[in-house]
């Protein structure tokens, strides 16, 4: 690479590091900690991937969507899914039209799923025949109707919420939608600082006022920008070598992986870290990818991907403690 094009990549990682922290910010001012929850979605929009939020009913999930909404400038709507939520209610339908001359025809009308931040909340409550409504969303940007295919506009993101409690009148997530998550982030309950916080700014009611700070031609233009960040040969296998962790017949598995686990991490994983790397890199100004940017997002990346096999299950085992250890004790050298 000539000295003039690493110049320009630094001055491209520079930026991108520069909006990445002002929109972090300018989010977090309504968005009370979180931290990790913010940085989390932010990483995964700019990749290109989807979010599954788990967490208890009152911790802000709604609004850090809204909040996106407005600092990145897009478009955005909610479902609320429920179990007599039908596939038409999300993606539309055809309804019959008569035109000037009283001539019948059908006319799409499309459903809330057109636009550019879905807050899909608690999704596990639909069918899956209604899940399955958002499979090709999510993972081609489009949707067909009658053999008519729709592209969304880009870029287009899903945010889904799931709630760790109750379970009763829930549908779990089949493991083929699950994969198609790039990241699943579990929201902590706030601490006494934060809870404080919270309450005094919904009781007070101080207006805040967001500034946009992106667009959708400015995303999708840092988007490219994620494609020049160098991945060194060692830091790809790496990340493979990670994936592999998770499966339980894999030489580079820790013990408890093979005693817990039924079926690792899918090639999606894989990709999923570069990308997420890739994000973790420019945000620190960095144009290339180092092993301490595969291992931050792991977690999120890993730990819905995994199956625990009977005896995890009957244990209680955590698969995120489980891809803690894999992380923990995998080499950055292969032997």
């Amino acid at each position: 690479m000539s000295e003039m094009n690493l110049e320009a990549l630094r001055a491209e990682a520079e930026d991108f590091r520069q909006t990445f922290a002002e929109s972090r910010a300018e989010i977090g001012k309504v968005i009370v900690g979180q931290d990790r929850v913010v940085e989390s979605t932010l990483t995964a929009l700019f990749c290109g991937g989807n979010v599954l939020l788990e967490g208890v009913p009152g911790l802000g999930k709604t609004e850090l969507v809204k909040a996106m909404s407005q600092v990145l400038d897009l478009d955005f709507r909610r479902i609320q899914f429920t179990p007599d939520l039908m596939p038409a209610d999300i993606v539309g339908t055809n309804i019959m039209q008569t035109d000037e001359h009283g001539r019948y025809r059908f006319e799409f009308r499309q459903g809330p799923i057109f636009t550019q931040l879905l807050l899909a909340d608690e999704i596990n409550r639909a069918t899956p025949k209604t899940q399955s409504a958002l499979l090709e969303t999510m993972q081609e940007g489009t949707v067909t109707t009658s053999g008519t295919i729709h592209r969304l506009k880009q870029p287009f993101f899903v945010l889904a919420t799931q709630n760790p409690l109750e379970q009763e009148g829930t549908y779990p997530l089949p493991e083929a939608q699950l994969d198609r998550f790039l990241f699943k982030v579990e929201v902590p309950f706030p601490s006494n600082t934060e809870l404080n916080e919270i309450v005094s700014r919904t009781i007070l009611k101080t207006p805040i006022a967001l500034r946009k700070l992106l667009d959708s031609e400015r995303i999708l233009q840092l988007r490219e920008t994620l494609n020049k960040v160098v991945v060194a040969d060692p830091i790809r296998d790496f990340a493979c070598r990670l994936v592999l962790a998770t499966h339980p017949h894999s030489e580079y598995s820790p013990a408890e992986v093979k005693r817990f686990i039924r079926w690792g991490a899918s090639p999606r994983a894989a990709q999923a870290l570069i990308k997420a790397a890739r994000v973790r890199a420019l945000s620190q100004g960095r144009a290339h990818v180092a092993f301490d940017d595969i291992r931050h997002f792991a977690d999120e990346v890993l730990r819905h991907r995994a199956l625990l096999n009977y005896d995890g299950q009957a244990e209680g085992i955590q698969v995120g403690a489980l891809v803690r250890k894999a992380v923990e004790q995998l080499p950055e050298q292969a032997a």
